[in-house]
């Protein structure tokens, strides 16, 4: 019984904490086997686009990734695990080759799945990224991890008070409209 009440309880409870990132736009940088310049946009209640530029020395080669990310919130919404899918597009520094055969530039898809946290104006993630090449490439697979320190430019509206006041002032606008400013429905 007393697990029962428990499990109603949580469950009554989770769906307050179910929104997903506490920022709607982030820059930063990206360390781990390739370094670069990573940015991530909301552009729904659980879901992100990431942009990564990066380069890897032992490659030779600097890639440019796009990547579509569902966030599933973790205790709060500053603890996010997610994962998601894209498309990578890759440059050659220089000419490859390998036992006389020139590799092109890497074309193809790219997975990711990660944990984040979002402190103030920092988030910081850690993620594994699997880059399977379609077309060129030296290697059909390149498995890459990294660190990721974003600096929070925007804030979800919610944080900075925004709606907070909003509903301030709807409640002062009903009260005048009322009469003595006595809000008799207090229930709104």
């Amino acid at each position: 019984m007393m697990k029962n009440n428990a499990l109603i309880s949580i469950l009554s409870i989770l769906p307050f904490f179910l929104v997903a990132q506490s920022y709607n736009t982030a820059l930063g940088i990206r360390l781990g086997t390739d370094w670069g310049i990573t940015a991530q946009q909301r552009v729904g209640k659980l879901t992100t686009i990431e942009g990564i530029v990066q380069s890897s020395r032992q490659r030779e080669e600097a890639m440019l990734t796009l990547i579509g990310e569902q966030h599933f919130p973790l205790i709060s919404r500053r603890l996010n695990v997610y994962a998601g899918g894209g498309l990578h597009m890759g440059w050659l520094n220089e000419e490859i080759t390998d036992s006389g055969e020139k590799y092109k530039n890497p074309f193809g898809l790219t997975g990711i799945a990660g944990a984040e946290l979002s402190l103030g104006r920092f988030n910081l993630s850690y993620d594994f990224k699997p880059a399977i090449n379609i077309s060129g490439g030296r290697h059909t697979i390149y498995p890459q991890t990294g660190i990721s320190l974003r600096y929070v430019i925007v804030k979800r509206p919610w944080l900075n008070g925004n709606d907070k006041n909003k509903r301030k002032r709807q409640r002062e606008r009903r009260r005048k409209k009322d009469g003595n400013g006595f809000n008799w429905r207090f229930w709104e």
